[in-house]
């Protein structure tokens, strides 16, 4: 796809909203024009006085093209910055959905936290109605996407309280799996060389965890959380989970967390005794995750498990006492409809799982499911919108709340992810990560630590900063490696220092 720029506009912003339109679109300045490249031209214009903006957008494909202009008076109840993004999603969405026939159930929201304008809303004292009806009126998100956005909002809200800046939680990431789920793009090795790095691979991960951990006692920090996820952490065996988890039961009363979370993930990857091992160390919530009850689906995507292997590890996980179980179903994947998933989302409900996550299928760029020559991207998604409602009706008359939620690019139809939970049963390391209210030291291959200086009172990020791991296994393993968190563990302490915390 082809942009021209005119103003100060955020090029980034305008691409997420003609990716709504145009999913999978490369941009570049080089590109050559074809007969079918969408091409848009954007311009904004801030009015001399002060008052206002003024957009203007064309969009044309083929031999149809689309023009809009709007002009929009800054408010007080919005900042400049954010009634500049409602002016341009006002008229690229307006050219968008005349040149396509499609509009969009969020409307011009593009970002992966759909429900934190509803956030800032609520924060600013409006009601429940009213954020739902601004949510409709200025981002055009129809009616029931305004009153998810602001439940989730809401719930949040309930569970977060009031976030203390010495809070924190750890990320373990295990980035090995028994083979790949052709829709996958995180960084996670199934051959067999690769998976012998095992052994060594939890060594390293053992002495970062100790470091990490000596951090935070020596800072005074509050854990509240402990995530270990990939990957698939249960492709450990027994011996090595237990000293995993023996290392965090060294460094902390697991007991007195909030949450302790092992991401078991794949049903093929768990058994009893492992599960005797995560309940020996206080693992409090589990994931297991079907993707959906269908042999033949589960085939098609490379998920090397069946739906009997699912039900047993579910039992083995529901009989071994842990506090609390989650599944994950994706709707719109490759070969699915809307009765399998309408199927398999109520013999999941008859097994009341305590957590409930509905994700919408998205392929990512190294995903290998991209490569296969199909048509994978659907701005409509077929039956996914179907699927996406059924579950949050379902939900809501089984007395699962939403509690967090967020989206990806190039989802199917551009619908979101929503995780559903029993009351006291929330998953709270998902609330803290997607809204960044504390920081989180992340150990491993690929893992990300954020580093956060939040003021709960005024809802505002002061400062944010990211230390990346080594993305692959073997670059963690090596000498540089090392440096790396030697260096990362360094520039926490200054980040501390400088913040005060």
């Amino acid at each position: 796809m082809k942009l021209y720029i005119d103003g100060p506009i955020n090029k980034y912003y305008v691409q997420t909203l003609c990716m709504i339109y145009f999913p999978g679109s490369k941009f570049s300045d080089d590109e050559e024009v074809g007969e079918n490249t969408p091409q848009l031209w954007v311009s904004l214009n801030r009015n001399e006085d002060g008052t206002g903006v003024d957009v203007t957008a064309r969009l044309t494909l083929g031999d149809r093209s689309a023009e809009a202009a709007r002009h929009y008076d800054y408010r007080s109840d919005y900042t400049r910055e954010r009634v500049e993004k409602i002016a341009l999603g006002d008229a690229v969405t307006a050219v968008g959905n005349e040149i396509t026939g499609y509009f969009p159930a969020w409307g011009m929201l593009t970002g992966v936290r759909p429900s934190k304008v509803a956030s800032e809303l609520l924060r600013h004292g409006h009601s429940k109605t009213k954020v739902k009806r601004d949510l409709n009126k200025d981002f055009f998100v129809i009616p029931k996407k305004a009153s998810l956005a602001t439940d989730v909002a809401l719930n949040e809200a309930r569970l977060i309280g009031t976030p203390d800046k010495k809070d924190c939680s750890v990320y373990v990431s295990i980035p090995f799996c028994p083979s790949k789920c052709a829709y996958c793009s995180f960084v996670s090795y199934t051959s067999r060389r690769l998976l012998s790095l095992i052994p060594d691979y939890l060594r390293r991960l053992l002495h970062d965890l100790d470091d990490i951990f000596n951090f935070i006692s020596a800072r005074g920090l509050n854990l509240k959380t402990v995530y270990i996820g990939g990957g698939t952490p249960t492709i450990l065996d027994a011996e090595q989970l237990q000293l995993l988890l023996s290392c965090i039961a060294r460094h902390t009363d697991v007991g007195k967390l909030q949450e302790f979370t092992l991401e078991a993930g794949r049903p093929d990857t768990i058994t009893e005794e492992k599960l005797k091992v995560a309940v020996e160390y206080g693992v409090s919530r589990i994931s297991v995750n079907p993707q959906i009850l269908s042999d033949e689906v589960l085939s098609g995507i490379g998920r090397m498990h069946t739906v009997d292997e699912f039900y047993r590890a579910y039992e083995l996980a529901r009989n071994s006492g842990i506090r609390t179980i989650n599944t994950d179903l994706i709707a719109g994947l490759p070969g699915d409809t809307f009765k399998i998933f309408s199927g398999s989302f109520d013999r999941l409900l008859e097994l009341a799982p305590e957590n409930i996550t509905v994700h919408t299928f998205c392929v990512k760029k190294s995903a290998e499911l991209r490569w296969t020559g199909e048509n994978i991207y659907s701005i409509r998604g077929g039956d996914t919108g179907k699927c996406v409602d059924y579950s949050q009706i379902k939900c809501a008359r089984a007395g699962y709340l939403p509690y967090y939620m967020y989206r990806q690019k190039n989802s199917m139809g551009n619908f979101e992810n929503v995780g559903f939970s029993l009351p006291e049963h929330e998953g709270l390391y998902n609330i803290y990560m997607m809204e960044e209210l504390h920081s989180i030291f992340a150990a491993g291959a690929g893992a990300v630590t954020k580093m956060v200086d939040y003021d709960a009172e005024g809802g505002v990020h002061k400062d944010i900063q990211r230390l990346f791991s080594p993305k692959y296994p073997y670059e963690y393993l090596d000498e540089n490696g090392k440096v790396t968190m030697m260096e990362k563990l360094n520039k926490i302490e200054q980040f501390y220092t400088e913040k005060g915390i």
